[in-house]
């Protein structure tokens, strides 16, 4: 009985020892079949590193406004006539916009003719029968002064009559009548607004730093919020003294504005266009991979393992300094070379050291030799 119990214990000891050995005979098998196999070459798209123009530039936000525009508004008080305006009409310096009821002015002025008349023909019999020696000097001098009051009191009237015919006082496109025919007005009451858009300015605010880079006839790029217009113009004045409380520098640009894209009180991105430099280093943006260790791109490069026959392209990640932005290229100062090969399409499947291939049918961005904006 004892000598079959110790058989089946030896018989149990060999069977799961030949199951252990097995297990790790297959693990350790396995373990040199991962090893040893290699990873397939990756597909990327490069471009070659070139050194070429740079057009640096200062980004802002500016606004829009009228070179000439203002808030038209009543000079005299009275009753509204006549409108003779609509909301967007383009009218010419000088043309009737509102007239304001002046009939008593007229009256008037009528008898203040009349009046005039009357002391004007007083005045010339007067010098008649003073140069026939049969009249005082005083007489003279009294319907000389008459005369003078009567043409004064003409002049006082015409002017009053100006106030109640308001005219535009300059080309432009005016806006929603504010006041309504019939309704009395005081003096000041503001009816329309006057915008001449034929012609543009942009104000924006630059650091002192930045300011200090600009120049008066600088060419300025203008685009809107949506990016569906793009303008040129150029600086026109610089404000002389920083605001104290910003700390910033206020610009203005001139922009014309012949089709009629910008709007005053429109907000725009403001570039200056400062001068070209040459034998700059830039890539796009995309190119360009952040993370906490720094800015990094993979380069492409020839290498021959040890053992290997023939040389591999191999992708290695390169720290970079990066430097200025224009548009969507950024600068590189250091970690890259004219001639290199950097990956712009594909990172995301890289790692250091990785076997590529080049397959440039794959690439997002165009290749450039440099950023041009």
């Amino acid at each position: 009985m004892i000598k079959r119990f110790l058989i089946a214990i030896i018989a149990l000891v060999i069977v799961a020892g030949g199951i252990i050995g097995f297990n790790l005979f297959m693990s350790q098998l396995m373990t040199n079949i991962f090893a040893n196999m290699k990873a397939p070459p990756v597909p990327v798209s490069v471009s070659e590193v070139t050194a070429g123009s740079w057009e640096p530039g200062i980004e802002a936000i500016g606004t829009a406004s009228a070179a000439r525009g203002t808030d038209l508004a009543v000079e005299a008080a009275g009753i509204v006539r006549e409108i003779r305006f609509k909301a967007n009409d383009t009218v010419q310096k000088g043309q009737v916009l509102v007239q304001i009821d002046d009939r008593q002015e007229r009256a008037d002025l009528a008898s203040a003719k009349a009046a005039l008349d009357l002391a004007e023909t007083a005045l010339k019999r007067a010098r008649e029968l003073r140069e026939k020696g049969v009249s005082a000097v005083s007489a003279l001098d009294s319907a000389e002064a008459a005369a003078l009051e009567a043409r004064a009191a003409v002049a006082k009237i015409e002017a009053t009559l100006s106030t109640k015919q308001l005219t535009a006082p300059f080309d432009g496109t005016v806006g929603i009548p504010q006041i309504e025919t019939g309704a009395f007005v005081a003096a000041g009451t503001p009816y329309a607004t006057l915008q001449d858009r034929s012609h543009m300015r942009v104000d924006f605010a630059l650091t002192e730093q930045q300011a200090a880079l600009v120049k008066p006839g600088m060419v300025v790029n203008l685009t809107s919020e949506a990016g569906d217009m793009a303008l040129e113009g150029t600086i026109s004045g610089i404000e002389p003294k920083i605001d104290p409380n910003s700390r910033l520098v206020t610009m203005r640009a001139e922009v014309p504005n012949a089709e009629g894209g910008l709007t005053p009180g429109q907000f725009l991105h403001v570039r200056v266009a400062l001068p070209v430099e040459e034998n700059i280093i830039a890539l796009p943006q995309t190119v360009v991979t952040a993370s906490l260790y720094g800015d990094s791109v993979f380069v492409v490069r020839e290498v021959t393992p040890e053992g290997a026959d023939e040389p591999q392209l191999q992708a290695k990640q390169v720290f970079i300094k990066v430097g200025r932005h224009a548009g969507e290229r950024v600068e590189i100062l250091e970690g890259l070379s004219v001639g290199d090969q950097v990956v712009n399409a594909g990172q995301n499947k890289l790692t250091s050291g990785a076997q590529v291939f080049i397959d440039n049918s794959q690439s997002l961005v165009e290749p450039a030799p440099a950023a041009e904006n």
